[in-house]
């Protein structure tokens, strides 16, 4: 039987414990697992390679993207570390010009050092791609909606570019989740999430994941995985089965309170730009309406010639958001990218993809949208 979104959220890849009949998955704090004789066991050898509580939760987001296989990493970067380690010295990774700041910084300050060469192009138009592929291109890395400027990339598009040169295509739906878009549906190879953020969904976790129907890609990146050890304990494997459970809640609610906090932005008269998928005027809206069930909860805006110091202000006077780093939690935040989240990108990288010093982003949570709307007013007074 096919199930619903909400239905996986909750029962896959979890069973009763066969011991007790606990409904919840029991947190396996082990390091090792003894075994009957010398390499006979019951599939567990060591914790670093396999726990009982987190290949609960690789099965349940495996679920979620419509995937065959799911892996969960220490961190998202640690996910992403496993992907590029798949390459060697001479390959070439092609990615957007609008990219998490450290997802840049890994790129260019570590595997650079290596030998590969990353090409930051400007993917609004998926055609942009052909310019830099070539027979040494063996990736093709993309965000969307992009972080922080909410750009939409064209995932079919990039698919189809993709498997034409034999390249492997991977997808950060770190914004989106899985409940607002698919990626392995839509034809990539390799769907990336910092589950830190909606996955996790409460700021008490550290994790990334991926997942993948390919069998090949999977014994390369399970290799990886268990070689160097960038794994996730079982209480965070545990804390985020539970936080799963509302994903499809908290999505509904952030996607909520983000239209209503799009719009108010947009009409208030100190905003200059807003960048949000859900408008009509937003570049690739279109595409994201056919990409994505909902525009989600993130929110950039720029503020009329705000000087740096009034930014800093702005960003500092708010009582219901907080001033953090991070996003996807129940609770809002707001970010100064410039100087946070994209501060290891050099300045005028960075502003080529509209990530300027008086950019603002918004992590908008589930609490009451009037108190957002109300703490936005009084910041931008």
């Amino acid at each position: 039987m096919t199930y619903k979104f909400g239905t996986k959220a909750i029962h896959a890849g979890q069973e009763p414990d066969p011991t007790t009949g606990a409904i919840m998955t029991p947190i396996f704090q082990t390091s090792t697992y003894v075994q009957e004789a010398p390499g006979k066991n019951k599939g567990y050898g060591y914790a670093r390679g396999k726990n009982p509580t987190r290949k609960a939760l690789e099965d349940c987001l495996a679920a979620l993207e419509n995937a065959k296989y799911g892996l969960c990493f220490s961190s998202g970067m640690g996910a992403t570390d496993a992907v590029i380690k798949m390459l060697r010295p001479g390959d070439e990774v092609i990615t957007g010009n609008d990219l998490y700041g450290g997802t840049y910084r890994m790129f260019m300050k570590v595997f650079a050092n290596y030998g590969i060469k990353f090409h930051f192009v400007d993917l609004n138009n998926a055609e942009n791609i052909n310019n830099y592929i070539n027979e040494r291109t063996k990736l093709l890395w993309v965000e969307t909606p992009t972080n922080p400027t909410m750009q939409i990339v064209d995932i079919k598009a990039c698919a189809a570019i993709a498997k034409k040169h034999q390249v492997m295509f991977a997808v950060d739906n770190t914004f989106a989740s899985p409940y607002l878009q698919n990626p392995i549906d839509l034809g990539a190879d390799i769907v990336m999430h910092s589950v830190t953020k909606y996955l996790g969904g409460h700021s008490d976790v550290i994790m990334g994941a991926l997942m993948t129907n390919d069998d090949k890609i999977y014994e390369q990146l399970a290799f990886i995985h268990n070689s160097c050890g960038a794994t996730p304990g079982p209480m965070d494997s545990f804390l985020v089965l539970r936080g799963v459970k509302t994903l499809h809640l908290r999505m509904k609610a952030h996607c909520e309170n983000g239209r209503e906090i799009a719009h108010f932005l947009k009409n208030h008269p100190k905003v200059d730009k807003i960048y949000w998928p859900g408008f009509e005027d937003h570049p690739n809206h279109h595409i994201a309406k056919e990409q994505m069930r909902d525009f989600g909860g993130m929110i950039s805006f720029t503020i009329k010639g705000a000087s740096l110091e009034e930014t800093f202000r702005v960003a500092s006077s708010f009582k219901v958001f907080s001033l953090a780093e991070s996003l996807g939690g129940v609770e809002s935040l707001i970010n100064h990218p410039a100087t946070m989240t994209h501060a290891s990108i050099p300045k005028e990288e960075r502003e080529k993809a509209g990530v300027v010093d008086g950019l603002l982003r918004l992590s908008v949570g589930v609490e009451d949208v009037e108190d957002l709307i109300q703490d936005l007013k009084n910041a931008l007074t």
